[in-house]
């Protein structure tokens, strides 16, 4: 099958890399510009626009799919092109009515949830912070509102009550991948069996503002847990700020100690709103390195009954 492939972060590499190894003939790429990164503000390539370079894959990348001359080149390549199948993974862009039509198969994307919950730009964070216990991939046909489209594929996984977003985005991006091949077999089969979306069910994931990751103690040490899952938590310690990448619950209850106070200084243990307790397990203090509890405390001695701000 003749297929235009269109992501941008690593999480959509598996997907490309399914597709280049898995007999398809992967004839475009379609990915975000090169962005400036660093001091030096070196142009940095798409993690996508890497892989596909290793494949030989020819490269796009139109500032818009949808107005202006990058967008009248791009439809003239997809014409020419002539795809039977436009895969689409985080790529960063709305496609109009005009590319969603080309195709022979149309247009389908693998989502990082189970569709129709946690439509939008953000869900591996959003199953987390909200303490979903499940969460999996679906692939959808794509229609032109926002992750609304049939779904014809979903692969669900249990999340780990102490799972992170990173390890939680490696799982679901590798899954993805073996989701989209599925869908594609069953494209050639004729076996597919699209579903209609519940518009009842839904939920939306919208885009992770910086100001989320601050740690509010007064909230319990589940809501707690989950942002430090979530979105990476930070706090003030000694008027120096720390982020937090991993935490446990603890089995400690101190209803009398305040929202925030350390409570055992040996393992890094802080009250939450509800009298439960949270154990940080690696952290970065402010102009260190990211490390193990365990380590930051050969270096650094806390003091018990302490509030982190």
């Amino acid at each position: 099958m003749k297929v235009v492939f269109m992501g941008t972060p690593d999480f959509a590499v598996p997907c490309l890399r399914a597709l280049a190894e898995g007999g398809c003939e992967v004839a475009a790429v379609f990915t975000q510009p090169d962005k400036p990164k660093g001091r030096g503000y070196k142009m940095i390539p798409t993690p996508v626009k890497l892989a596909a370079e290793e494949y030989g894959i020819p490269v796009y990348q139109p500032l818009s799919l949808r107005k202006g001359e990058d967008a009248e080149e791009s439809m003239r390549i997809l014409n020419d092109i002539a795809p039977e199948l436009i895969v689409v993974t985080a790529y960063g862009q709305i496609l109009p009515k005009e590319i969603l039509e080309l195709p022979k198969h149309g247009c389908v994307n693998i989502h990082a949830s189970l569709l129709p919950r946690y439509r939008g730009a953000a869900p591996i964070n959003w199953v987390l912070l909200n303490g979903e216990t499940e969460t999996g991939v679906t692939s959808m046909q794509m229609s032109e509102g926002l992750d609304t489209g049939d779904m014809l594929i979903r692969r669900s996984t249990k999340i780990g009550e102490n799972e992170t977003y990173e390890e939680l985005y490696a799982r679901l991006s590798a899954m993805g991948g073996e989701v989209l091949m599925d869908t594609i077999k069953a494209i050639e089969s004729g076996t597919l069996s699209p579903e209609k979306q519940d518009d009842a069910q839904t939920c939306y994931s919208p885009m992770i503002r910086k100001e989320m990751s601050a740690l509010d103690f007064t909230k319990t040490a589940a809501e707690v847990h989950n942002t430090i899952r979530g979105v990476t938590g930070f706090a003030m310690l000694e008027g120096k700020r720390i982020k937090v990448y991993r935490s446990k619950i603890s089995d400690n209850i101190a209803p009398n100690a305040a929202d925030g106070e350390i409570v055992d200084t040996a393992s890094f243990t802080v009250k939450c709103g509800d009298g439960r307790c949270v154990t940080f397990l690696e952290v970065q203090p402010e102009g260190k390195k990211r490390m193990k509890t365990e380590d930051f405390l050969r270096g650094k001695k806390l003091t018990k009954g302490e509030v982190l701000a």
